[in-house]
């Protein structure tokens, strides 16, 4: 099935205007799990009812409103929402260019591919080139559905990605955590103990292989339901074992002779891995990834 637009509209690029279609980057790989009554075992529903009557009410019959006073609303339709400011439900405006790291982490939400519309290929690809010569992200708004974002136009290999961002007040304050001391003698790390875990860095070191890690939670989760399933305890509640008694944490920790245990352990994998005909191996072990019966 061929991939569905969510959005259409424009990259607002100076005086230059790119026709443009946005993507899902992603696909949500979650356990679909179904809230079921304990006690017959059959699903749960959920109902849209309206309040004042308690009848149930079909989608076709539902629309958006704001509230301005208690319990009276401005009913807003899509075309309402979208009279409200054209340009800006159609057009994916260019605010500034900035340094890629100069953005934290924090403030990235969500990936789109965009791709060109019909008669746009040559000004995507303009654009496209110019983020990469340039080493910067072009940084916009867009509105979607009822919301307008900020985002990042990033080109990723022969693609420009709109990753939205969140805005600064989004962001909580770390002011309150309580984190070690900025420098290396302030937090109590000698420089053996620094070059101990550059070492084990360095031989934990490999290309990024996406496609080796997968969900095992989920794998062993689905596992578990197979079990289940052969053992005939598919209406089975499993009692909660007690609690073990968390680990006390200790100031005095030995930093080195850890370090030295996982350069150890790291280093036997390594030889192992050496020795097996497969090299894929020693990266499996790495990743943590294994395969469910």
């Amino acid at each position: 099935m061929a991939a569905r637009a969510l959005w259409k509209g424009a990259i607002s690029f100076g005086l230059v205007y790119i026709p443009v279609e946005m993507y899902t980057a992603v696909q949500e790989h979650d356990l679909d799990l179904t809230m079921l009554d304990k006690r017959d075992f059959s699903p749960i529903g959920y109902k849209r009812y309206n309040k004042s009557t308690g009848k149930e009410v079909a989608w076709d019959h539902i629309v958006k409103g704001y509230e301005y006073e208690d319990n009276e609303y401005v009913v807003l339709s899509d075309e309402d929402l979208r009279r409200a400011n054209v340009e800006a439900t159609q057009t994916i405006d260019i605010v500034a260019f900035v340094e890629a790291a100069d953005v934290p982490l924090t403030y990235y939400e969500t990936p789109y591919y965009l791709a060109p519309s019909r008669g746009g290929a040559k000004v995507y690809a303009l654009l496209r080139e110019t983020l990469r010569k340039a080493g910067k992200i072009g940084i916009a708004t867009v509105v979607m559905r009822t919301k307008q974002h900020l985002c990042a136009l990033v080109c990723v290999e022969d693609k420009i990605v709109l990753n939205t961002l969140r805005y600064a007040t989004e962001i909580r304050s770390a002011e309150e955590l309580k984190l070690p001391p900025a420098t290396l003698k302030s937090a109590g790390i000698s420089d053996k103990e620094l070059q101990m875990a550059l070492s084990l860095v360095e031989g934990m070191s490999e290309e990024w292989k996406p496609e080796q890690y997968h969900d095992t939670y989920k794998e062993d989760v689905l596992a578990l339901v197979k079990k289940k399933i052969k053992a005939g305890q598919t209406k089975t509640i499993t009692a909660p074992d007690k609690e073990s008694a968390a680990p006390k944490a200790s100031n005095e920790v030995d930093l080195v002779a850890l370090l030295q245990d996982s350069l150890g352990k790291r280093g036997k994998k390594g030889a192992a891995a050496a020795k097996s005909p497969r090299p894929s191996t020693r990266r499996t072990k790495a990743s943590g990834s294994h395969k469910v019966a």
